[in-house]
């Protein structure tokens, strides 16, 4: 391509490819557009990616070490800040493209490791390191006897829709974006479309929401568009608070460029002029990236005042939010907005209703918007093509926990749970046995090896009485005390909390009481204190349904659902916890007793140096000896001992 300037590239997207209907039947277009995608290039690009996930894996340094080797050896390159390809468990992952060959992806670099991979990628030569594969097409020759990215076990059997750039682009490059089919859909929506022909092909896509409520995107819309207001507001709720969830900050970082073409075609269908992304404070990375991109993006003139001549007019404001679960909760989020507390309100009347300022206002989560754009640039079939006869599309999880392969991972609906596992994550982390699944922590139940089976599908899930949940995939496997996992939640939500109702603010301080005497051991108690403690266990089943049953908002229905699926599922745990005063997998500190194997034991003292509590008796050479009353089950002599003479009990 003939070299351009920043502003003729600028000028060259909006007249020949954002104002042209007839770019898709244009054939000179496709060569300029493959060198502004960067398919093509003509010298050195090295992509690392700089997500959270790959900076706390050490990307930064990664990053570092080889903007200092291309310094130090002269060498001309582009070296690029990227974003997640969502396999975390390989990061720091780095990408070298040379001009005219294909772009070829490696895992684990660290930065030790940086100046063997670029002195033999950069002399055409692979070097023996760990090779996720290549990105294969037909302008760059590919590299002999190395795979497509897209056939390694953690990508073949996803179906990357919402993930298609992330990873792949310049997050923040408006051009790239752009010559990738970006923006096409909001600049023919505004100029070929209605507000209400908008609505009407969501609503025809059969996109259901992907918060956790499972609503039908387009009537949402329509109901609001056809609502008569001098005012209405469109929020994007990108607060993500939910343990174990993450995906939604990782688009946002990787390609935040749809989240903005999302929010503006919403804004445009309902008839909206003001929007806001509201997003947790702490996602740093995420918030400047969106920063940087609404800019490039207000430079491009893709939003703002009259935009592109057609009388719209459309604002992106972000709020940074505090750092509090309820803020999920959509009339929380708005009073936050507001300036107010974030606390929940009744319901009737919903904020499509009354929301902002008293205005109809629309709520939805990111990943619900990031279909947007694709179901109008490609048409409602297109997205009907995918997934189940009930619910269409894909859905994003934050496959976590005991598996081998973790990271962001984008699936058809009608995909089965135990797939899932075995043939994306590689199956359970050191060969262990499979117990649960927790779809985020207020999805109703846990699922279990008897619903392995069950699809990814929003009648089958509520056929076994969960639902989907916002996208928290957590593996869990025999070394977990389900206890002591549902004692973690119970006190997570009563830290989130924000007290309006009694249910919630008192019932989960109540529970976490019962949890904590439960997980503890018998000598804490008198033998008041024992009845008393039975007396709560008997009582927990029906204040946990009090509590669902009574609660305002989400938060106080969801808190007892970890204890009701313990209880459900796996109760057997609790009579253990109760009865017998053990837990099985030996997690529960204030029930684990220790002692010393005197056959074993050698006396080195290393667990009598360990111990915080003086519970270690004896002298060098000599066996230990474990003084019960002091103990407060820590287990560091346990991890200390080399002779396995420390035994659990």
């Amino acid at each position: 391509m003939k070299a351009r300037s920043p502003q003729a590239i600028k000028q060259f997207l909006i007249n020949q490819v954002l104002l042209d209907p007839r770019r898709s039947e244009n054939p000179l277009l496709e060569k300029e557009l493959s060198y502004i995608s960067r398919e093509r290039v003509s010298k050195p690009r090295i992509y690392v990616g700089m997500g959270t996930c790959g900076k706390i894996a050490g990307a930064g340094q990664t990053f570092l070490t080889i903007k200092e080797y291309l310094d130090d050896h002269g060498i001309e390159a582009d070296l690029v800040e990227g974003g997640c390809i969502g396999l975390c468990s390989a990061e720091p992952m780095v990408d070298v493209q040379l001009p005219g060959r294909a772009r070829v992806s490696f895992g684990n670099i660290s930065r030790d490791e940086v100046q063997y991979l670029l002195d033999e990628v950069l002399n055409h030569n692979l070097p023996d390191l760990k090779i996720i594969g290549q990105y294969s097409n037909d302008i760059s020759q590919p590299w002999d006897g190395i795979p497509s990215v897209f056939e390694h076990p953690f990508f073949v059997n996803q179906k990357r829709i919402l993930l298609d750039n992330c990873g792949l682009i310049d997050p923040v490059s408006v051009e790239e974006y752009i010559a990738r089919g970006g923006y096409w859909a909001f600049t023919d929506s505004i100029s070929k479309l209605t507000p209400a022909g908008v609505c009407e092909l969501i609503v025809e896509s059969e996109l259901f929401g992907r918060g956790g409520g499972g609503y039908s995107t387009g009537k949402k819309w329509a109901d609001t568009q056809k609502t008569i207001s001098d005012q209405k507001f469109l929020v994007c709720n990108a607060v993500e608070s939910d343990p174990g969830s993450y995906m939604n900050r990782v688009i946002i970082e990787s390609n935040p460029h749809r989240l903005i073409e999302a929010v503006l075609l919403a804004a445009y269908a309902i008839g909206a002029t003001k929007t806001f992304v509201f997003i947790r404070q702490e996602f740093k990375l995420a918030i400047e990236r969106l920063e940087k991109a609404i800019e490039n993006a207000r430079n491009f003139g893709l939003l703002g005042h009259h935009i592109f001549d057609s009388g719209v007019n459309i604002d992106i404001i972000i709020k940074k939010g505090a750092r509090a679960f309820v803020c999920g909760e959509e009339t929380a989020l708005n009073n936050s907005i507001e300036g107010k507390r974030a606390m929940p309100e009744s319901k009737p009347p919903y904020p499509s209703e009354k929301g902002l300022w008293n205005k109809p206002t629309i709520v939805n989560n990111v990943e619900t918007l990031f279909n947007v754009p694709l179901i109008l640039k490609n048409g409602p079939d297109w997205f009907k093509n995918t997934g189940t006869s009930v619910s269409k599309g894909t859905k994003l999880f934050s496959l976590t926990g005991k598996v081998r392969n973790y990271g962001t991972i984008e699936v058809p609906m009608g995909v089965s749970f135990r797939d899932i596992i075995w043939r994306i994550g590689g199956g359970i982390a050191a060969n262990k046995k499979f117990k649960a699944i927790i779809l985020g922590i207020n999805s109703g139940n846990y699922i279990t090896e008897s619903t392995l089976d069950t699809r990814i599908d929003f009648q089958e899930l509520k056929s076994i009485g969960t639902s989907l949940g916002s996208g928290g995939f957590v593996v869990i496997d025999n070394t977990t005390c389900m206890v002591d996992l549902a004692k973690y939640f119970t006190d997570f939500f009563k830290k989130e909390s924000c007290g309006k109702c009694i249910p919630c603010r008192e019932g989960t301080a109540r529970l976490l009481e019962i949890m904590e005497v439960v997980t503890q051991r018998p000598g804490k108690f008198s033998n008041f204190q024992t009845l008393e403690r039975f007396k709560g266990v008997m009582q927990l089943r029906s204040l946990a349904n009090v509590m669902k049953d009574t609660s305002l908002c989400a938060l106080g229905k969801s808190a007892p659902n970890a204890i009701l699926n313990t209880l459900n599922n796996f109760k057997g745990e609790f009579d253990v916890h109760i009865f017998e005063r053990k837990c099985p997998a030996n997690v529960c500190r204030d029930l684990r007793v220790f002692s010393i194997d005197v056959d074993l034991c050698t006396g080195c003292t290393a667990c009598y140096k360990k111990c915080p509590a003086d519970a270690i008796i004896g002298s060098a050479r000599h066996p230990h000896f474990v003084v019960e009353e002091k103990c407060i089950g820590c287990g560091l002599c346990y991890d200390a001992c080399k002779f396995n003479a420390v035994l659990i009990h």
